[in-house]
């Protein structure tokens, strides 16, 4: 049976450090012992063989995270990236030195969004 206890955040972490692949941690101390809360993988990216579109939030923090070449998430402070837009407002950001761009708009246009159908294709 499982115990209910309180216990203090110490650390929030977003990575990819470990193994590649978007993760969240929350290390945890109840007062003389801690624990780590998280590991899921919450977003693969294109160079595993199971990848997959299924999460925007992953694929948006994975992107900004590969951009500015950052294992976590709290790394990104202080990075220089090259922003492409005008006073309207911001397409895409991109890395400093390659052509890597992020543009949430075209990479989202593919899968339709959580409020409206999907498109049937005509076989």
């Amino acid at each position: 049976m499982s115990d209910i206890k309180n216990a203090i955040i110490k650390k929030a972490r977003i990575d990819t450090e470990d193994r590649g692949f978007l993760t969240v941690w929350l290390d945890l101390d109840y007062g003389g012992s801690g624990q780590g809360f998280g590991g899921y993988t919450l977003y693969m990216p294109p160079s595993f063989t199971h990848h997959e579109m299924k999460s925007f939030a992953g694929h948006f923090m994975f992107r900004v995270m590969e951009i500015a070449e950052v294992g976590q998430w709290d790394r990104l402070v202080g990075k220089t990236i090259r922003v492409r837009g005008d006073r309207g407002g911001i397409d895409a950001i991109g890395h400093i030195v390659k052509e890597d761009w992020f543009c949430p708009r075209d990479d989202f246009a593919a899968k339709p969004q959580p409020d409206q159908p999907a498109q049937e294709v005509d076989k």
